[in-house]
């Protein structure tokens, strides 16, 4: 049995989405994996799901910090708008091949990020994720 119904992936590179996808299938860490290239056009499938099918958003979203038009931390003043009451349940992880100290203190200041890791995603991290955070929201 796989750990959560739904995980979105954000990140502008493709053959990275590509190798999260196949890990998080491989690990069976999730029923479903929907990637996108565009952080705008992740939130629009976010606030369309918050508006016609809530029990659809997904369980985790794995965000990168640089990406053009839209980038990490724009996406995350836009996510805040979203409705609480449906955003509760899922948990939000930065992704980034970025190693500034200060990317990571800003994004772990930010009440909505659970948590910051390097890339590559690896079976390693989504341990992590299961035991430190899956495990105390069930």
């Amino acid at each position: 049995m796989n750990t959560l119904r739904r995980v979105v992936l954000i990140d502008d590179d493709q053959v990275s989405n590509f190798v999260c996808e196949s890990i998080i299938k491989g690990e069976r860490f999730a029923d479903e994996v929907i990637s996108f290239e565009w952080a705008q056009d992740a939130l629009d499938y976010l606030q369309h799901t918050c508006t016609e099918d809530p029990s659809n958003f997904p369980d985790l979203i794995f965000l990168d910090i640089n990406m053009p038009g839209m980038d990490g931390w724009a996406f995350i003043q836009e996510y805040r708008k979203l409705s609480e009451n449906v955003t509760h349940s899922c948990s939000l992880f930065m992704l980034s091949s970025a190693v500034d100290r200060k990317d990571i203190i800003c994004a772990k200041s930010h009440i909505e990020v659970k948590d910051f890791f390097s890339k590559p995603l690896s079976p390693e991290i989504l341990a992590i994720i299961k035991e430190e955070f899956i495990a105390e929201q069930q």
